[in-house]
């Protein structure tokens, strides 16, 4: 399972910090990351945490938005700063997981949370 939390409504120039958890019986986790869709468009890629800690971000986050995980708690963040009414859309946190006893990975994806950023 994976649920993300830490959404809601802010203005322009604000910020939001978004947490996912991974849970159940995980035997590892590869990358893990934050997708978003917005009302009448594709699900876009936000950014990305391999396990390695390395980072890819989606061009218009870029030097906004910062990744990262806390591997000891299966858990990913976003801290989203300067926060455009563009950027409204429900992120959605994902992430591949090999579970206990089983040598396949799956990417699991959370539910989703609204982001509203008001101009």
């Amino acid at each position: 399972q994976v649920a993300e939390s830490g959404g809601g409504l802010v203005q322009a120039g604000g910020s939001l910090r978004l947490s996912c958890a991974a849970s159940g019986s995980i035997s590892s986790i590869n990358a893990m990351g934050w997708y978003r869709q917005a009302p009448g468009r594709q699900r876009e890629l936000v950014a990305t945490i391999p396990s390695d800690g390395s980072t890819n971000y989606g061009d218009s986050v870029k030097g906004r938005f910062t990744i990262s995980r806390d591997n000891a708690k299966n858990t990913v963040y976003l801290q989203m700063n300067s926060l455009k009414p563009e950027d409204t859309a429900i992120y959605y946190c994902a992430a591949d997981i090999r579970r206990l006893g089983s040598r396949f990975v799956y990417r699991y994806w959370g539910q989703g949370t609204q982001v509203t950023v008001s101009s």
